[in-house]
């Protein structure tokens, strides 16, 4: 069995984290999807919009995952790739050349994101006057 495993907030869930998950679950039998807690959002100084149980409840009502665990500090990746024996990391290009390490214990794929999409662009749109991200604003 191959299993996939990513990593990421994912607050505002949307079609973005849809095409992700596909497209991890298509490289393998098992998508796993750590999605970081509150603590470590903190940590990062990151807040997100909706809690974490809130944030795992929704991911893993995603057809693509098969299983949610917390994400709590940037170590626990190499383990977690041990303990679930993963066969691939997989992560958006954003982060190209950051998880290179772990590459003696799994496949490391970045992944080109959605690019007219992302959580970052929905609040900023949210937070002015609403108007959706790829409409004209006056």
């Amino acid at each position: 069995m191959k299993t996939i495993i990513t990593y990421g907030t994912f607050d505002l869930f949307h079609y973005g984290h849809v095409r992700l998950f596909k497209r991890l679950r298509a490289m393998g039998d098992k998508l796993i999807v750590a999605v970081s807690t509150d603590e470590f959002n903190a940590l990062k100084g990151k807040a997100a919009f909706f809690s974490y149980l809130q944030r795992a409840e929704i991911v893993e009502a995603c057809q693509y995952v098969d299983m949610v665990i917390p994400e709590t500090h940037w170590g626990q990746k190499a383990k977690d790739i041990c303990k679930y024996d993963i066969s691939t990391f997989g992560i958006g290009d954003d982060w190209k050349g950051e998880f290179d390490e772990l590459s003696v214990l799994c496949d490391v794929v970045y992944l080109g994101r959605t690019g007219e999409i992302s959580s970052t662009e929905i609040k900023n749109s949210l937070a002015d006057n609403g108007a959706p991200a790829n409409e004209t604003r006056k």
